[in-house]
């Protein structure tokens, strides 16, 4: 969603680069405080996680202030 690099994410949550690409290629699991601090970078840039509500879990940009739900 926001087009990063595993370089610009593990920046964004102060982790190492490896430690990005370990996760995504499953090479091992990740550890609370990494997924805390990589949670963290993601909603700094805007982006809220959605809870699963029946619908599934997600993700999605957070509303502008002051928009209106059409």
């Amino acid at each position: 969603m926001l087009g990063w690099s595993q370089d610009e994410l593990a920046q964004a949550a102060n982790v190492s680069r490896q430690t990005i690409a370990d996760y995504e290629r499953g090479a091992r699991s990740p550890i609370s405080n990494n997924l805390i601090a990589i949670r963290k970078a993601f909603e700094a840039a805007g982006l809220v996680f959605i809870a699963e509500n029946g619908g599934g879990a997600g993700l999605r940009f957070e509303k502008p202030s002051g928009s209106e739900e059409n």
